[in-house]
């Protein structure tokens, strides 16, 4: 039997620009609406035959009302997995990096188990939030789902699939709208990483 695919999709850019947000639910940007089209018509859906067959989103704006808009586009069935939102970042909810002084975003980002923003999701819960929310796709029918989702939780999937130490998750670039396509061995073995990242120059974009 053919193995499994999965492809992993952060949102795009978001109005108000790049901010800590995790229930700060802002909607896509004209922009990220552009990037989101873009990483879609540019994913290669052929490494199985039929492309995706499921999409499974975020319940934030910024993933839902594009996985939304590509099902229906796509005629796919659409699941909202609220274990595959971004890390709520308390305090720093709506905060740019420049407005949060410089000693603790230093910590925050040396130590991300040891250090946790003023009324944020400690990295330990989230990080047990989205290794549920993985299994659920993991164990799921859907034998290429497209998950539309957020930076944080694309690092703690892609350092599940790698082993990766937490310290080591913050230097995983995931840009708007970056693409992620994991293999998913059917009857034994473990997931693998294909590839992340696409090239970042616009084209014209399909509608859907």
């Amino acid at each position: 039997m053919p193995d499994r695919f999965a492809d992993l999709l952060r949102h795009g850019a978001v109005e108000g620009g790049g901010r800590f947000r995790g229930g700060h639910d802002d909607p896509l940007s004209a922009a990220g609406w552009t990037q989101l089209r873009h990483a879609v018509r540019a994913s290669g859906e052929g490494a199985r035959p039929g492309g995706w067959d499921r999409i499974i989103s975020s319940p934030a704006r910024r993933c839902l009302e594009f996985a939304r808009d590509l099902a229906t586009c796509r005629g796919l069935p659409l699941t909202v997995l609220p274990a595959l939102g971004e890390r709520g970042f308390g305090a720093w909810e709506g905060v740019s990096a420049d407005e949060v002084p410089i000693e603790d975003l230093s910590r925050f980002w040396a130590d991300p188990l040891g250090y946790t923003p003023p009324g944020a999701e400690p990295f330990s819960a989230f990080r047990e939030r989205v290794r549920g929310g993985w299994q659920a796709v993991l164990h799921g029918d859907a034998r290429h789902p497209l998950v539309v989702t957020h930076g944080g939780v694309v690092r703690v999937i892609i350092g599940e699939v790698l082993g990766l130490a937490a310290e080591a998750l913050l230097l995983i670039e995931v840009p708007p709208a970056c693409r992620t396509r994991l293999r998913l061995p059917v009857g034994g073995g473990r997931p693998s990483l294909i590839s992340h990242g696409q090239d970042p120059a616009p084209r014209r974009a399909a509608a859907c």
